[in-house]
């Protein structure tokens, strides 16, 4: 090993080697006797800095450096799915057979399991033509999701040779191309790419097609669209966790890609056991069978932390290609931007905002641009939708991770402790949260429930919104002043906040409610809103209308009313109807 290529310094993750030009920028090294990953993201006349992405403790200088040639990459084919990974795409089941219960360091484990055999039927035959992206072969990868095997992007020509169908390894050949100067290329079960790259598509799609969750306050308040991307900011117990749980559970992407990012290892655990016990109901199916998960935890390296987001969108990118729509649960970008701030530090570099690097917001619009929908190269449609989970201490949304975010995601989730603590789940507040999806989706909406969707939305919001105003008063002179009429929108508004926005993720009917129950709910309680005005217009009180119970009926709808039995609705207005009317006669 020559004298130039040997650690010089070390402060952590962060590994200086002085005197050589043997690397280049953003090249994958292996770091001391143990071969410990790392990448090179210095370099000037004098040293090269290297971020290591294990634990540095043992590092001594004089320790050799050896680089690879390339950009940090990972392995890309079957065996993704169903798989658990740590940031840097290594498997954490097959390490855990290798060194036990914790992760030993310069763990030399491939990513993929090169000794099992995939079914593999061959698409291509001798003659055609293959351009990057195309489909060349398929197999089984799970029970219920198919992977197509595409040629990379970077690739074009002619076929020359195929293998018959049958079992074949990760590494086996089962294509030949020559490209146009005449040399032949093999085409693989795998390849590899490299993660800070963006995999290229043919087209970039407008945001036209909702991202369907199931829940209420999400698919009606605050859509999202597929290829989208939002921000879930919360304190400490808001629910940021449980609420991207319940979008893996029950978004209708065909395949969920969960970011762990320096999350405490027992929630992770939980996930963990969860998802493994989950039915996709879809499919019927484990939810494992579309579910990749790279668990990053706070016990581990933090560097690895900061690579972990672009690993996952990696494999997001990859699934995408195929003509897949693919849904990223980022949890947290809070603790990815920790990272950062700390390994910055230890940089040197210029601090910005509460320590945070200066690239913080280059870095941030990196991840969150990297969402859409698109035409892929092989002619199909795919998506990349992107949820990330913010922390801000103290739910401090002026914070700049928070701040950030919102430039850059055209969703914000706000999670309000309040709400939180009062048992109202999920947390979002209807009032600080937003979305900018409305006009891209509402063509959708008009095309597939109507008018009457958007008309009801629009009103269930603007009760909403007066609400809040009323509020303001009765805190200063109590309620009992108010006049009938507005004591009837603080009436509705709690049937929406309770019967409607309130869900509860744990009952069979209410955990995920298709659309079309959505805007029967809210046509119920705009029934009843719309109805009681006119009978306080006519000058019977509002106390008479409370004394019917029909307020406490909608609270209850959503559990009284299965998903499976929409007619139910029409009983529940004549029912309205007829008990409004005996008040009039």
């Amino acid at each position: 090993m020559a004298a130039k290529d040997v650690i010089y310094g070390i402060n952590g993750p962060v590994v200086t080697v002085r005197n050589t030009r043997s690397f280049s920028m953003m090249e994958m090294v292996y770091v001391g006797e143990q071969r410990l990953v790392g990448e090179i993201i210095g370099i000037n006349d004098k040293f090269t800095t290297v971020q290591v992405y294990e634990e540095t403790t043992g590092l001594r200088p004089g320790d050799p450096i050896t680089g690879t040639g390339a950009p940090m990459n990972v392995l890309l084919g079957p065996g993704i799915i169903d798989n658990i990974f740590d940031g840097i795409e290594r498997p954490l089941k097959a390490i855990e057979e290798t060194s036990g219960s914790f992760i030993s360091r310069g763990a030399a484990v491939s990513s993929l399991d090169l000794d099992r055999e995939w079914d593999v039927t061959i698409k291509a035959r001798p003659g055609d033509r293959l351009e990057g992206g195309m489909i060349y072969a398929v197999c089984p990868e799970t029970a219920i999701i198919e992977h197509r095997f595409i040629v990379p992007p970077d690739l074009s020509g002619t076929v020359v040779k195929v293998a018959p169908d049958g079992k074949y390894k990760l590494m086996d050949t089962i294509v030949t191309i020559k490209d146009g100067k005449g040399e032949e290329h093999q085409l693989t079960l795998c390849q590899k790419w490299p993660i800070r790259t963006a995999r290229p598509c043919k087209n970039r799609l407008p945001a036209t097609v909702p991202l369907i969750t199931g829940q209420r306050i999400i698919d009606t308040m605050l859509p999202i669209s597929k290829g989208g991307t939002a921000a879930i900011p919360g304190g400490f117990g808001t629910g940021k966790t449980m609420t991207q749980h319940q979008l893996a559970k029950w978004c209708d992407a065909n395949i969920i890609v969960y970011v762990g990012c320096g999350e405490r290892g027992n929630e992770m655990s939980q996930v963990l056991d969860e998802f493994s016990e989950l039915i996709d109901p879809k499919s019927g199916r484990p939810m494992t069978d579309r579910t990749v998960l790279i668990a990053n935890t706070s016990n581990m390296p933090v560097a690895a932390r900061e690579a972990s987001i672009y690993t996952g969108l990696t494999l997001a990118e990859y699934y995408r290609d195929m003509g897949y729509h693919v849904a990223i649960m980022a949890d947290s970008t809070s603790r990815w931007a920790e990272a950062l701030r700390e390994i910055s530090g230890r940089l040197e570099e210029m601090p910005a905002e509460e320590g945070f690097p200066a690239y913080l917001p280059s870095r941030l619009s990196e991840f969150y641009e990297r969402a859409g929908r698109v035409d892929t190269l092989c002619g199909a449609e795919g998506s990349v939708t992107i949820i990330g989970a913010v922390s801000p201490q103290g739910s401090d949304f002026s914070e700049p991770v928070t701040q950030n975010t919102k430039r850059f995601t055209r969703c914000f989730w706000a999670l309000d402790k309040s709400l939180a603590y009062a048992r109202h789940y999920p947390a979002i507040n209807w009032m600080n949260s937003y979305s900018e999806y409305y006009t891209d989706l509402d063509p959708w909406f008009r095309k597939n429930l109507g008018d009457d969707f958007i008309k009801y939305r629009n009103k269930i919001s603007a009760i909403l919104h007066e609400e809040s105003a009323l509020m303001e008063i009765v805190k200063l002179i109590g309620s009992d002043v108010l006049p009938d009429d507005q004591k009837l929108i603080i009436e509705t508004a709690k049937a929406i906040r309770v019967g409607f926005l309130q869900q509860n993720a744990f009952h069979a009917d209410d955990t995920f409610v298709p659309l079309e129950k959505q805007k029967l709910m809210m046509k119920a309680i705009l029934h009843l809103y719309s109805r009681s005005r006119k009978i306080i217009a006519a000058a019977i009180p509002i106390s008479r209308i409370m004394e019917l119970g029909l307020f406490e009926r909608l609270a209850k709808m959503k559990y009284d009313i299965p998903n499976s039995k929409p007619e139910l609705f029409d009983d529940l207005i004549s029912d309205i109807d007829s008990a409004l009317s005996a008040l009039t006669e």
